[in-house]
């Protein structure tokens, strides 16, 4: 089979060539305008984020299989591909362990204002009358509650992790649903109850801009806001301004809408202390991506045998 890799540099390390490829192209980076060229004659392709359409897919006849590297497919057609008989598989649940530390990684660090204290340890302590050096007052992980906004494999995680350390944990129910299923609770009540929330549902035309300036506004004073599913979940514009009244105590953004963002975006350029930005690597652990090199090898394989596996399309 002709494989091509559309964004092979988005991996930290190289995928090995599928035992299956006849011939095997590694990309680094495949723009928009590049996508028919690359992927010409190729009967499979894998990507990352490279965005796969309708328009595209309609002039890719020898195309049978995209294999999404990552859980998240929201960059792919898919009903465009049941159309025209492209499967599509992804590689589910392989950094649900990376991504839930992630998060508990950012509550220690926000709550405990790690990277204001490491500051105030170059620049106050040498000249401290005392031994120590106040600042932001320092909040427990012990006794908050954790709001998760999703229950798949890694909000259930990221629920375990929050649990051994003794943390209140609510799953949201969706938002505007007319009943509350056993287990979760109403969404606005979850904005009023939560000390952090974390966001790990996919992106959808409805959960778009799922917390806006409206919902920032009923959370609770002080509360944490932590994204390491998808940038547009969140209202930028409407997060920035939250931190910058003070309504918020704190954000960390692992995804931006429109990545790699622009210099100049205002994120970026705020320089808020309380607000930590990483550049969508919370998946990024080296198990997490020995795991998904593994499975993406499988879903190849399992294709070329006629059996194909971790099917969305």
């Amino acid at each position: 089979m002709n494989i091509v890799f559309l964004d092979g540099a988005s991996l930290p390390s190289p995928l090995n060539r599928p035992a299956q490829a006849s011939r095997y192209d590694v990309r680094p980076s495949t723009t928009s305008a590049e996508v028919l060229d690359a992927l010409a004659d190729a009967q499979v392709a894998i990507t990352n984020k490279v965005s796969l359409q309708r328009s595209q897919l309609e002039r890719l006849p020898a195309l049978k299989l995209i294999c999404v590297a990552a859980t998240g497919y929201d960059c792919i057609d898919l009903a465009a591909c049941r159309d025209l008989g492209i499967s599509v598989c992804n590689v589910p649940a392989y950094s649900a362990v990376s991504v839930a530390e992630s998060v508990i990684a950012s509550l220690f660090a926000l709550r405990r204002h790690l990277f204001a204290y490491r500051q105030a340890a170059v620049s106050a302590w040498p000249t401290s009358s005392h031994f120590c050096v106040h600042q932001a007052p320092i909040d427990d992980i012990q006794g908050m509650t954790l709001g998760i906004v999703g229950r798949g494999d890694i909000g259930s995680r990221v629920a375990r992790l929050a649990k051994a350390l003794e943390m209140n944990v609510l799953f949201a129910e969706h938002q505007g649903a007319s009943t509350v299923r056993e287990g979760y609770v109403a969404f606005d009540s979850l904005l009023q109850q939560a000390d952090a929330i974390t966001l790990h549902c996919p992106l959808t035309p409805r959960t778009r801009h799922l917390f806006g300036a409206a919902q920032l506004a009923r959370m609770k004073p002080g509360a944490l806001l932590i994204n390491t599913a998808r940038g547009p979940l969140v209202d930028e514009q409407a997060l920035l301004a939250a931190l910058l009244d003070g309504h918020l105590g704190g954000a960390a953004l692992d995804v931006l809408d429109g990545e790699p963002p622009r210099a100049d975006h205002p994120l970026l350029q705020a320089g808020l202390p309380n607000l930590l930005l990483t550049p969508h690597v919370a998946w990024a652990s080296q198990s997490s991506v020995a795991r998904l090199k593994q499975v993406l090898l499988a879903n190849i394989e399992a294709f070329a045998k006629g059996q194909p596996i971790n099917l969305v399309s």
